[in-house]
């Protein structure tokens, strides 16, 4: 297990049980959830992401559960504890600001801030403005801020109430590509920098696959599937896997960065290889993690090619499972890279050809441009 997991599973302090039936459809799942970092709540619609979201905020009312935060009961039904909203201390962020449109920006972030008595509050005014960019707008009306800005300051609102526990029900849904890039780097922001845990409701796997420590998979309901994203996004036995756009996360260190051609050299951890990647300068020994598309990854069986090549990242890996893919035509292999797990969508034809089968070792080839960082 990955220093990471080890760290999640000491502060496993979010422990959730819920049934709830409503309009024909039925909740049903078990949780134990960190107490730090960010969970991401993932499926599609109509799996019960929201309703989930909803019973943790007092906002639903579970026929039968339990819900217990860093050791406080906020719902027994046997015990018929239910501690309501406005007694919760969460913060709660939907898919549209709901700014007072009366109000400027600072009036609305202090509006959160009155709720919480001075003593007890841990996120201050300037705190937050800085952390989500938003110190210049404090003067402005939320009628005259873009989707982005709007919806940092809403974020901002939500933190200066000092909550225990953070619930994001897509908050990116409702922005356009560019207003999702603007802010994505401020939710990464707000992960490395405050010590409160957060639950992120969303559909998109890039989002996911980008701000997410724990990983916790939705169907029809239930959970399929809930741990630490390096391994659940690997799993062939989750749909995740199976998608066009399955991908893996890879957490490394930084070990080196070549300015001139702006490539950056990332350490595995437990691994003789490294990943390049192209992207901006970072200190050295800093953690950082990559998203790698199984379509991304190309396999060489045999002694490695020597000739010349234009991709970078070539990888000894080892096959550890094989699994049919979504079209007939092609299949899924997954890879353990000395402990970092890759998956990689090839041909069924390749698959033959080449006497790919578990046990194997082979080489895994990343094109440098594909990598997310």
């Amino acid at each position: 297990m990955s220093e990471l997991a080890l760290n999640h599973a000491a502060h496993a302090a979010i422990e959730a049980r819920f049934v709830v039936e409503q309009d024909g459809f039925t909740l049903d799942c078990e949780l134990k959830l960190p107490g730090r970092g960010v969970t991401a709540i993932f499926g599609h619609s109509g799996s019960g992401k929201t309703t989930l979201l909803r019973c943790l905020a007092g906002l639903a009312r579970p026929k039968q559960g339990r819900l217990v935060v860093n050791g406080e009961v906020w719902l027994d039904t046997e015990r018929r504890i239910f501690l309501p909203t406005h007694k919760r201390p969460i913060g709660y962020v939907f898919q549209e600001a709901s700014l007072f449109p009366h109000l400027s920006v600072e009036k609305n972030l202090r509006y959160g801030l009155a709720r919480v008595p001075a003593a007890m509050r841990r996120v201050d005014l300037t705190q937050a403005a800085e952390m989500l960019g938003i110190a210049h707008l404090l003067g402005r009306m939320p009628g005259g801020l873009s989707g982005g800005e709007r919806q940092r300051a809403g974020i901002a609102r939500a933190l200066l109430t000092s909550p225990r526990l953070l619930l994001l029900d897509e908050p990116l849904a409702s922005l356009d590509q560019k207003r999702k890039l603007e802010i994505l780097p401020y939710l990464e922001r707000l992960h490395d920098e405050l010590d409160i845990p957060m639950l992120y409701v969303s559909h998109a796997p890039e989002e996911v696959a980008r701000l997410a420590d724990h990983l916790v998979l939705l169907d029809g309901g239930q959970a399929l599937a809930s741990g630490p994203i390096t391994e659940t996004l690997a799993r062939l036995d989750l749909p995740m896997a199976l998608a066009d756009d399955a991908s893996v996360v890879i957490e490394g260190v930084v070990a080196g960065y070549d300015a001139r051609y702006e490539l950056l050299t990332l350490a595995l951890p437990g691994a003789r290889a490294t990943l390049t990647v192209l992207h901006a300068p970072a200190a050295p020994g800093k953690p950082m993690r990559v998203t790698v598309k199984a379509r991304d990854v190309s396999l060489i069986v045999g002694e490695r090619d020597q000739t010349q090549s234009s991709v970078l990242n070539v990888l000894p890996a080892t096959v550890i499972a094989i699994a049919d893919d979504t079209h007939a035509s092609q299949a899924v292999v997954r890879l353990d890279v000395d402990g970092s797990p890759l998956l990689a969508r090839v041909t069924r034809y390749s698959l033959d050809r080449l006497g790919i089968a578990v046990g194997l070792r082979v080489w895994a080839q990343v094109k440098a441009v594909s990598l997310l960082a």
